[in-house]
């Protein structure tokens, strides 16, 4: 372990963007944000204007020379020439730099479970986490940090080897191929059969080694016995009327050799054009090597892309995901109302009714609302073609108690009286309806799923008055209300 933990660059030392939000413990605040990268500050400088950036944003934006500020154009603030941002016209803003270093974070790196603060994250954990993704740089395999050793000493197709016997190195697929020449691999002898002999000796042992076999000196003219050294002298003498026999033999074929001489004068023609054509066919078998070399290089990187192409698939999907989910929850958060009473706009209503009709879509639920900010949570759920009693005949409206994060402080069962309105958009007669909660019905108990049974009026209003001209339905839209009386919360 090092002796001292290196400190932090200074504020004008920042030579990356701003960092990811998503290390934000909590959710970003504009103020927090640069202005070009839309990330958080990293080593803040404010322009004459007043907007901040990333000091290596900034210097990025003046290098080609003084820049109009897009956030002053985006904002309608422009005015030169405190809108021109130039080098050396802005300062660090220690005054951010000290707030945004002391939000809380987390580590972006699926499976990291550091936390601290933004300060602490650039310090100490920014580069050094053991769970970001790396690239080996012998194979182009993605891996996690901590995995990497094992990667080099185990797994990596590309890693390199010792000889065992030379301790030279060499690439994993190449190490067997060595063992056919390396100068240090045990042989053993066939004759003596002495053990260890490395190959670059083994020619000389053999030369002098007694038990090892050699040919007969007669095996030109045809004995094809191979003899021990040591015995070499005592087979000659055993067999010398053999080998007389074979010399006798040899002279014969001498005659028949010099026949011969004259078909491979006749022959040497063909080996000539034999030869023309084993060359042409080493240099085809060269070229052919080399492009077969290429094309698996080819489809190495080929597969190396894939690979990364798959990666980032699966991060644009996570990152889809969690866009529409905030969506969702954005739009959650616009529509509610915190004091019991809540207006809900049906639009293309026409459409709506003719899905229920069809059974594509019978029922709709509004959006969330409450009795106060940390009162109970609620919803409404409408049958444009009726449910029930009602289905046909009636526009259905429910009343829903939902799952809320307050719920452990509030007085249950729900027992506030709730009225329901069709409202009449020239403000003459709206179609009412209120009752006070059953408090035996588990309609109105503590949820304990996200939404309790929903209890209201299946004959809220006949459809018959809304099929007719009236002043229900303007531009395809209707509107509902809900009052729940605050009396005693």
């Amino acid at each position: 372990m090092a002796a001292q933990e290196p400190s932090p660059p200074s504020s004008l030392e920042g030579n990356k963007p701003g960092f990811p939000k998503k290390i934000l413990a909590n959710g970003p605040e504009d103020k927090h944000l640069c202005n070009s990268c839309q990330k958080i500050l990293r080593r803040p400088l404010q322009a004459q204007c007043g907007h901040r950036f990333c000091s290596f944003c900034f210097s990025k934006i003046v290098s080609s020379g003084p820049q109009q500020c897009s956030a002053c154009i985006k904002e309608d603030l422009f005015e030169e020439p405190t809108s021109i941002l130039k080098q050396g016209g802005a300062f660090p803003d220690n005054a951010a730099r000290r707030e945004v270093e002391a939000l809380a974070a987390v580590c972006p790196n699926e499976g990291c479970t550091w936390t601290g603060n933004i300060k602490e994250f650039e310090a100490t954990h920014e580069g050094h986490c053991d769970f970001m993704i790396i690239l080996c740089p012998s194979c182009k395999e993605l891996m996690r940090a901590n995995e990497q050793e094992r990667h080099n000493e185990r797994e990596c197709p590309e890693r390199t080897l010792n000889c065992k016997y030379c301790k030279e190195p060499f690439l994993l697929k190449n190490i067997k191929a060595h063992d056919e020449i390396c100068p240090k691999y045990p042989m053993i002898c066939e004759g003596c059969a002495k053990k260890k002999i490395p190959r670059e000796k083994y020619v000389d042992h053999i030369k002098f080694c007694s038990k090892f076999k050699a040919p007969c000196r007669f095996h030109v003219v045809g004995c094809d016995t191979s003899v021990e050294k040591e015995k070499i002298h005592d087979h000659e003498r055993q067999c010398s009327y053999e080998h007389l026999n074979l010399l006798l033999e040899k002279t014969k074929v001498a005659e028949l050799s010099r026949r011969c001489q004259e078909l491979e004068a006749k022959v040497s023609t063909f080996e000539n054009i034999v030869c023309v054509l084993n060359r042409e066919m080493e240099r085809s078998s060269t070229t052919m090597e080399a492009y077969n070399r290429q094309h698996r290089l080819d489809q190495d990187k080929i597969e190396i892309l894939n690979n990364k192409v798959r990666q980032l698939e699966r991060t644009v999907s996570l990152r889809d995901l969690s866009i529409v989910e905030m969506e969702g929850k954005m739009r959650e958060m616009s529509a509610a109302t915190y004091d019991g009473v809540f207006v809900w706009k049906i639009s293309d209503f026409t459409k709506k009714r003719q899905d229920a009709v069809a059974g594509r879509a019978p029922a709709m639920f509004s959006p969330a609302f409450y009795t106060s900010k940390y009162g109970y949570k609620m919803c409404l759920r409408i049958y444009l073609n009726g449910d029930g009693t009602g289905r046909g005949t009636h526009l259905s409206l429910f009343f829903v108690v939902m799952r809320g994060h307050s719920d452990a402080l509030l007085k249950w069962p729900f027992n506030q009286k709730v009225t329901l309105m069709l409202l009449d958009q020239n403000n003459r007669e709206h179609i009412i309806d209120a009752f006070r909660p059953d408090i035996s019905s588990s309609s109105f108990q503590r949820p304990v799923s996200d939404m309790n049974i929903a209890s209201g009026c299946p004959l809220f209003c006949p459809l018959p008055k809304l099929d007719s001209k009236n002043s229900y339905i303007r531009d395809d839209t209707i509107f509902i209300k809900a009052i729940v009386d605050l009396t005693g919360l």
